[in-house]
């Protein structure tokens, strides 16, 4: 299934709104809502991916699409899983991907007011405290073609379900010993009705609120009165939480507290991608990667440090757009969009691996010329930068053939090239190792062939790039690929798992010559390497070497591969 956002209309070619903007207009007309206020409501127990920024994108270009506002909320309400490290991580993806939150909240600045409202549907019996343990609760549960049955605890008083809970945030009772649940219907075809629990008992240190509780809420039941307290005017959710949502109602109606509306859309699933959290620690965990910032990794650290650009990744989100049903997005369309963008912005260089040496004969003895290079030739502005050019280069031994098919346009052996920015050369010997491998290519140059001032009229169909030996910067190269070998890695044989998927060649390691301006570049700088791909510096990166890592490949390589075969 292809994942689309929107439909253009027959006589326009501007693209009509996604059905969430629809229905905040059809809301607003009506005077149900007074704004757009959104939230962004990450659970700090784990690094942010790809599929997050979709929802960030979403929510805060919502907010300024119509001129509201939009909240960052940390629902904490899951202490034995949330750390201070995850809350600071997020909010540096949000800020890094460009948006600014227009109010900070956490779940856990609501714990006394949910409390107090718990109370108030205890005494209004809505809301008892059960015994049942866990596995019990599941039972009395029913199925989706069996309705559950009423805990035995169900018709307690009031007073008692009163004195009961107030015991269970004093602390008298052990872990997972009692909960206190709605009381709603247990006969619902909605499993989400069927008394759901809205408070455990769980001692468990709490990454801002100490040791003050014992007993912390449910997820569904703190959200949507998170969202109430902050004046939520639209709860936008991914599709799993669609049938949550009369849960989310029946909690504000009952309490009778502002109601915002939920609305739901697809999550972000990509190809050769996992995006379960629960997946991408064991990841972490086990070692599989290098932590969560790992370049092969989705999150958005990981794709920060592979050298994605935030504009990469909104531009992605917007292309992708907002769809009602769940669908599969091809990995290929977000390499895209990073190549689009660093094709317009990032600055050109020329990198040589597999070095093979080139000595020009005819060139004088030690000078060293500087040729003029073209930054971008997508962006003027760039200007040029000077790069060194002598008798003795070396070029990528790709790029040379003593023996060559006929439609190899590249240097060969009594054959002609242009080198980038600089002269035409012929070829007219090599030099042989005691095996018989070229190590020496012997050439001479065309003086009336400079770039921008050639005079001599002759034409070559190939043009090669390379870097003088004597100035090149040697640079080590992180050369990563996909994380998993397979599109879908979540579909696995029997006694397999996720991880026999992962790619043994998602990182190979490399040195390469540079040219010298590559010694100015500081950690997270990107350039396209001329002819090769798009690199960024990474952070360990010192000044004695410069270690890149290749973002992604000038063009669609794997895709390539696989329609050739060469992946399994």
């Amino acid at each position: 299934m292809t994942d689309s956002s929107s439909e253009t209309s027959a006589d326009s070619s501007r693209p009509t709104k996604h059905f969430i903007e629809q229905a905040i207009d059809a809301d607003l007309a009506a005077g149900k809502a007074n704004g757009v206020v959104t939230r962004f409501p990450p659970e700090p127990n784990g690094y942010l991916h790809i599929g997050h920024a979709k929802s960030i994108c979403l929510n805060f270009g919502l907010a300024n699409t119509y001129g509201g506002t939009c909240n960052l909320r940390f629902d904490d309400t899951n202490p034995s899983k949330e750390e201070t490290e995850y809350v600071e991580s997020i909010m540096d993806d949000v800020r890094w991907l460009g948006f600014q939150w227009d109010s900070l909240h956490y779940a856990s600045d609501y714990f006394g007011q949910l409390y107090e409202w718990a109370e108030k549907l205890i005494q209004e019996g809505l809301a008892y405290v059960c015994d049942l343990n866990a596995e019990q609760t599941r039972e009395y549960r029913g199925t989706l073609t069996e309705p559950g049955k009423n805990s035995p605890y169900r018709d307690r008083s009031a007073t008692e379900n009163l004195e009961l809970f107030r015991k269970m945030k004093a602390g008298e009772f052990p872990d997972g010993s009692r909960t206190l649940r709605a009381k709603i219907d247990m006969a619902s075809p909605n499993l989400n009705l069927r008394d759901p629990v809205m408070y455990r008992i769980m001692r468990a240190h709490h990454h801002r609120t100490g040791d003050d509780w014992c007993i912390y809420p449910m997820y569904d039941w703190a959200h949507g009165q998170s969202d109430s307290i902050e004046g939520i005017t639209f709860s936008i959710c991914t599709l799993e939480f669609e049938n949550h949502r009369p849960l989310y109602n029946w909690y504000c109606q009952s309490l009778g507290i502002h109601h915002p509306r939920q609305i739901e859309f697809a999550r972000l699933n990509m190809t050769y991608t996992v995006m379960s959290k629960r997946k991408l620690l064991q990841l972490v965990k086990e070692n599989h990667v290098n932590g969560w910032d790992d370049p092969r990794m989705p999150t958005i650290s990981g794709l920060r440090r592979r050298g994605y650009t935030p504009e990469s990744i909104r531009n992605f989100a917007a292309d992708i757009g907002v769809a009602k049903f769940n669908s599969t997005i091809d990995v290929v369309r977000l390499e895209n969009a990073v190549r689009e963008h660093l094709n317009r912005v990032a600055s050109r260089r020329m990198v040589v691996f597999d070095p093979i040496k080139l000595t020009i004969t005819n060139w004088p003895e030690g000078k060293v010329e500087m040729v003029d290079a073209i930054n971008n030739p997508e962006d003027e502005a760039a200007g040029t930068r000077s790069v060194p050019f002598s008798g003795t280069l070396y070029i990528g031994a790709d790029d040379f053939r003593e023996e060559a098919p006929r439609k190899f346009f590249r240097l060969k052996k009594g054959g002609a090239v242009r080198l980038r920015s600089g002269y035409i050369i012929d070829c007219h010997d090599v030099v042989k190792d005691d095996d018989g491998n070229v190590i020496e290519v012997l050439c001479t140059y065309d003086p009336e062939t400079k770039s921008g001032q050639d005079s001599s009229g002759r034409k070559v169909k190939g043009t090669i790039h390379w870097v003088s030996a004597d100035h090149a910067i040697p640079i080590e190269v992180r050369n990563y690929d996909r994380l998993f070998a397979v599109e879908n890695p979540d579909q696995t044989a029997e006694g397999q798992t996720f991880l026999d998927h992962l790619n043994p060649d998602s990182l190979s390691v490399t040195e390469a010559f540079a040219e010298p301006e590559i010694k100015t570049a500081e950690a997270g700088d990107r350039f396209q390497f001329e002819r090769l791909g798009y690199y960024v510096v990474d952070p360990d990166s010192t000044d004695k070497q410069r270690v890149f890592n290749r973002i992604v490949p000038l063009r669609d390589s794997w895709g390539n591969m696989v329609a050739k075969g060469k992946t399994n």
